[in-house]
């Protein structure tokens, strides 16, 4: 049934920029119904093989995105949700944004991409570095190395180890490869920052990404010292690159400009919240605000974040912010660098083409083939066990050189096979990460499931299954959208703060999903050989991983040079 408008109601816009697109809904602030929405795919989508402008190839482990990719969604997804929900703009409050993170644009003192200027067009270093460009493993391995020998106090707030994904890794990276780059960027700016500049013409840096992915504690970076031990040439990165005053979450970053307007058919100057994460955002649209309620946000990788009464250190974890996710508390943060896409990928360059066919023939996706099929076996019948690393570990190694493992295969494996074994391999992962949690003495009391995955009803029983613990699942198909919107309407004043927009427009659906019994003592039996696997090959037992990417960086230079 329809959701009734009425000509009165206060509305708010939330968009989601995604990893492949960007995704518009059209919010009601007085209970959070959600009246339409839209999906702009992303023209460019993910580079990399090689640069849209020149097609000069990438290496390997590299990820970029083209800017103007995001405009376009606020000039498409926003009006056609409103079109979609037959409201007037004249009614909308508030618009509110969410990124993936860490998404790094280097922009010229008016907001300019270098990408977009001529001099730069050739040059991969000019462009948006999405959240899984892993290509500054290195420099991440020396920001923590560093860090370490010198007792720097704010590495246990990151779990002790630095990754690839944050700003501090990908700035180094330009600057030690592309300095002409590094010299003319005048600020380093996350994504999710550079489109609430867009839109209200005013550079607010949020206090989320700079917490989570900039390293700011207690309100320092680390030191020029610090930088200038790690690179000369990085000592003024703060300075210079970095720095900027920090807008809280729920507040206003400006007001909506005539041209933003112009682009998203709403009335200039309604309320623009300051920029957040597609993770942290998500929170408030599960109604998950109170310690110890998790929320595992699933899609192409997964981030977990959970709020925590006091501050604790917990080893590999992504960071720890204070207000990082609502005010008043300790926001906490992990994640899995991999999820969706090894599933996707499995699908797309494994599964032999009879599997494809037989899909089309009963109209369904691959996918769900596959899972239909992996559902009737019981637990441990494939034989196998997987590590689900071919994106690298996000949590709690925070190494980005690991790679896949399947283990067990036989010439009777089949596909179903090792769909299932990944599908329980990205359990797995969640409950080191949750074990990690508890063992650092963060409680963790609740598990609350959103992101596209939700669709997947056996994915979802495993993991009921792996971690001992009922399911809840977010009641919104558009979660970070949402998520956006609730900050909206407290950034318009509609509500006082981020857990009463919650409570009023959140929604959750409890206990979807319980542990079988029988399920979770196979899983123990797996699980424990998943950590044999687990820590022969990511806790520095055996060096193969790192040994084999090497080797493969040595051969894709060796054939460029050819």
């Amino acid at each position: 049934m329809a959701k009734m408008l009425a000509l009165t109601d206060q509305l708010v816009v939330g968009v989601d920029f995604g990893t492949l697109s960007g995704r518009a809904v059209v919010v009601r602030v007085r209970d959070g119904a959600e009246l339409g929405s839209a999906v702009f795919e992303y023209p460019h989508a993910v580079v990399e093989q090689t640069l849209p402008a020149t097609g000069r190839v990438l290496p390997p482990d590299w990820a970029l995105q083209v800017p103007s990719d995001y405009v376009d969604v606020l000039r498409n997804a926003v009006p056609a949700a409103l079109k979609a929900a037959g409201a007037s703009a004249k009614n909308v409050i508030g618009i509110g944004t969410d990124f993936t993170a860490c998404t790094m644009v280097p922009v010229t003192e008016d907001g300019t991409p270098l990408c977009e200027l001529p001099e730069f067009r050739a040059e991969p270093h000019a462009y948006v570095k999405l959240w899984k460009h892993h290509s500054a493993q290195g420099q991440a391995d020396r920001i923590t190395e560093l860090a370490r020998s010198r007792g720097e106090k704010w590495l246990p707030r990151y779990g002790g180890l630095i990754s690839s994904e944050w700003e501090f890794a990908k700035g180094l990276q330009i600057l030690e490869e592309a300095p002409e780059v590094y010299a003319a960027m005048w600020r380093f700016v996350e994504a999710a920052d550079w489109i609430v500049w867009q839109l209200t013409g005013n550079y607010v840096r949020n206090a989320c990404t700079a917490g989570y992915k900039g390293i700011h504690q207690d309100g320092a970076y680390p030191s020029p010292e610090y930088l200038r031990e790690l690179n000369p040439g990085f000592e003024n990165f703060v300075a210079d690159k970095l720095a900027h005053p920090l807008g809280q979450l729920g507040d206003a970053a400006g007001r909506l400009s005539g041209q933003a307007a112009e682009w998203t058919g709403l009335p200039a100057g309604i309320a623009v919240s300051v920029g957040n994460v597609d993770a942290h955002v998500t929170a408030p649209a599960a109604r998950a605000v109170e310690p110890g309620q998790l929320v595992a946000i699933m899609g192409t990788s997964t981030c977990h974040v959970m709020n925590g009464a006091e501050l604790r250190e917990v080893p590999g974890m992504c960071g720890v912010v204070e207000g990082g996710i609502v005010p008043g508390l300790w926001g906490y943060e992990a994640g899995q660098s991999g999820v969706g896409d090894i599933f996707g990928w499995f699908v797309d360059h494994m599964v032999p083409p009879a599997y494809h066919e037989k899909a089309r023939e009963q109209g369904l996706s691959v996918h769900q083939l596959l899972s239909d099929l992996a559902a009737q076996q019981q637990v441990g019948e494939h034989g196998l066990v997987a590590l689900d690393w071919h994106s690298g570990n996000r949590s709690v190694l925070v190494d980005h050189e690991l790679s896949g493992v399947v283990v067990g295969q036989t010439l009777a494996t089949r596909a179903e096979d090792v769909y299932r074994a990944l599908l329980e391999a990205t359990a797995f992962g969640t409950r080191v990460i949750i074990d990690t949690f508890i063992d650092a003495q963060v409680p963790v009391t609740q598990f609350v499931v959103a992101g596209g995955l939700i669709r997947n009803p056996l994915l979802m029983q495993i993991y009921a299954d792996v971690l001992d613990m009922p399911l809840s699942v977010i009641g919104s198909e558009n979660g970070p959208a949402l998520g956006s919107a609730i900050h909206a309407a407290v950034a318009a004043g509609a509500y006082p703060d981020i857990r009463a927009a919650a409570a009023a427009m959140g929604s959750v659906e409890r206990d979807v999903y319980l542990p079988i019994p029988t399920n979770v003592s196979g899983y123990e039996e797996l699980f424990t050989e998943y950590l044999t696997l687990h820590d022969y090959f990511g806790r520095g037992v055996n060096e193969v991983m790192r040994r084999l990417r090497e080797r493969r960086r040595k051969a894709r230079a060796q054939k460029g040079q050819d």
